[in-house]
């Protein structure tokens, strides 16, 4: 029954992904693979302090000044540019090791820009939720939406102008959020317009957030007390 969802759209997703555009199924390189190495240099100068807060993922986590917007300079800033859910789980001991209070994930749009099909990025989550759960038991973990994009924003990277499989991949986060023991949080109605694209005035390039979209992302976060 886990799964269940999951196996639910199997079939649809199948059909939906049989024509795969720039990029080769599961490609697990992730889109700047120089930059790993950098980032994890530096999470690995940084003592290992237990039950803070972490957020985990990739450009949009990196992205956004949690410390300071949570005025908490213990919060950790585990976002890499570029990564995908295969770089989340090599990485995971560098997260299980601290025992964080709570965990907030939010990963999976390189993976699409890859052509990584909706069922394993969901897969992948699982596999990450199941490891947390494991190493780190008295973890909090926080699955976040992936965010909507904006295809018809100036300087749109196109290789990413594939928002069908956003709802499809968070469809399945969602169902499996009470089975795998997590708490799902919904993201996409705080940065979408009236078309579901993510809002002109959030985005650099209908990508990556502005910072007063950072605000508003941790002020729902507090509203609803995951914080």
């Amino acid at each position: 029954m886990k799964y269940f969802f999951l196996l639910l759209l199997l079939p649809f997703m199948a059909c939906a992904q049989k024509k795969p555009t720039n990029q080769n199924l599961f490609d697990t390189i992730p889109f700047i693979p120089e930059h790993t190495p950098q980032r994890i240099a530096i999470f690995q100068k940084q003592p290992i302090v237990k039950g803070g807060i972490i957020f985990l993922g990739n450009s949009i986590t990196e992205m956004g000044n949690w410390g300071k917007l949570l005025k908490d300079t213990t919060v950790l800033n585990r976002g890499i540019g570029g990564d995908i859910t295969y770089g989340l789980l090599k990485r995971l001991d560098d997260i299980t090791d601290r025992e964080p209070k709570k965990l907030f994930i939010l990963i999976g749009i390189n993976d699409i820009g890859k052509d990584i099909p909706d069922s394993v990025i969901a897969y992948n989550y699982f596999k990450i939720v199941k490891q947390v759960h494991a190493k780190s038991p008295g973890t909090k973990i926080f699955v976040q939406s992936i965010l909507p994009l904006n295809p018809l924003h100036a300087g749109f990277p196109q290789h990413y102008d594939k928002t069908q499989h956003i709802p499809i991949v968070n469809a399945m986060l969602k169902a499996n959020a009470t089975a795998m023991n997590y708490t799902y949080i919904a993201l996409t109605p705080l940065f979408t317009d009236k078309n579901g694209r993510l809002k002109d005035e959030y985005t650099f390039e209908g990508l990556h957030l502005r910072p007063e979209a950072y605000v508003i992302w941790v002020d729902y976060l507090k509203k609803m007390k995951y914080l």
